[in-house]
């Protein structure tokens, strides 16, 4: 593999560090600027907002650059948001360094996908895509808790100027690793990727997307009530089984790549049937400590296991904006974030139990089967042209198959 994806795999580990560090942070930031801690959580909000506007705009307004510009032209704007977290004078200043900081999230993992991919042979695409997320999840390992430390130890400030710090190291990574005759965009500009979204298999995918990840969030953002609450675990030893978390999402990721490179769509309806029985089977995991941390780390596992695959589906269906497509895929992963965790909470709210929310993207899991069933089936019948004859007669004659990798 390419050591261009180990630039771009930095540059991830920053992004997925300073989008999850805050949760950890959030009474330090109350507290310093006289906040209450709901009020905090809007920087949660604010984050994400900036992810689902900047992932499908900056994809789109740059289509015509270099990526290799663009990739670290985002990074730098990283960069400026999280310096401008550190010395924002109150909240509203950091709310909108926080908005900031997120517009250049998933319009980098979807530049960032495309460019990965065209570094690569064909059968390698998957691969090359997950190791570009492996930085990702290993900030939930490492990245996370080590600045969360800091946070606690020498102020919420010094942990975003230390975000910035990986952000200049991958700005340096990209200039030095990634090649410059591997990244000039072919596109035909903002009108044609725009035209190319216009296609329901890419709505299919995005739909994947936002009900595979859905149905983790839905778990996820209730797992620390879940820990206390059912599997009876100290609050303490939360930080710890978030980090079993990251070590099976990581190991997912890879593993993803790997199958998915020999069978995309077996891979992706295996990680959602895998992610169905994990979750169904949350409330019987949570019943001893020792379970519970097996379930956490099997979730991290069959939830990361579509990543890549989902990426990949989606740049494959718009191939021809596969910049705008991939980046759209990120705000879906976000929307993900933000219905998984609602639905999550409708069920605590209902009082159905602690381990409800599991169940609950159990049912979100199964509409991930039934909208990627949904696409495999508008696939196979575009493959498939039916042809009527003189006498009437039904004959099916199939269309030359292209890869998986081609737009139909």
């Amino acid at each position: 593999m390419p050591l261009a994806l180990l630039a771009l795999a930095v540059g991830a580990f920053g992004i997925g560090t300073t989008e999850f560090v805050i949760m950890g942070l959030l009474p330090d930031v109350a507290d310093d600027l006289h906040i209450s801690i709901p009020a905090a959580g809007h920087l949660v909000s604010a984050y994400a907002i900036g992810v689902v506007i900047g992932a499908p705009l900056l994809a789109a307004v740059t289509a015509r650059l270099s990526r290799r510009k663009v990739l670290i032209g985002l990074m730098g704007l990283f960069v400026v948001g999280n310096a401008l977290s550190a010395f924002a004078p109150d909240d509203h200043w950091l709310l909108a360094a926080r908005f900031l900081s997120g517009l250049p999230h998933g319009a980098f993992f979807g530049v960032g996908a495309v460019v990965a991919t065209n570094l690569v042979a064909p059968e390698r695409k998957a691969r090359s895509v997950s190791l570009m997320f492996l930085g990702l999840t290993v900030a939930n390992v490492a990245g996370v808790p080590v600045a969360t430390l800091m946070g606690q130890h020498l102020g919420w400030r010094a942990t975003f100027l230390g975000v910035s710090a990986i952000g200049l190291a991958a700005i340096a990574s990209l200039a030095l690793l990634v090649p410059h005759d591997h990244t000039h965009a072919t596109s035909g500009g903002l009108r044609g990727e725009l035209t190319a979204l216009r296609s329901l298999p890419v709505w299919l995918a995005l739909g994947t997307t936002v009900a595979g990840f859905g149905a983790l969030f839905s778990a996820y953002s209730y797992i620390t009530p879940m820990l206390t609450d059912a599997a009876g675990y100290a609050h303490g030893s939360v930080t710890l089984l978030l980090a079993l978390f990251g070590v099976g999402a990581t190991a997912g990721n890879l593993v993803g790549g790997r199958l998915a490179d020999h069978s995309l769509r077996g891979t992706l309806f295996g990680g959602l049937v895998s992610l169905v029985v994990v979750l169904s089977l949350f409330p019987l995991l949570m019943n001893t400590q020792w379970s519970a941390a097996l379930g956490v780390t099997l979730l991290g596992a069959a939830a990361f296991v579509t990543g890549s695959p989902l990426q990949l589906m989606v740049m494959e269906k718009a191939s021809a904006a596969p910049s705008l497509a991939s980046s759209a895929n990120q705000a879906a992963f976000n929307l993900a974030n933000a219905g998984g965790a609602w639905i999550g909470g409708l069920a605590l709210a209902a009082g159905f139990g602690a381990t409800s929310p599991a169940l609950a993207g159990a049912a979100l899991a199964v509409l991930g089967l039934a909208v990627a069933g949904t696409a495999y089936a508008v696939d196979r019948r575009r493959a498939l042209a039916v042809a009527v004859t003189p006498s009437g007669r039904l004959v099916a004659t199939h269309v030359p198959q292209r890869t998986e990798s081609a737009h139909r």
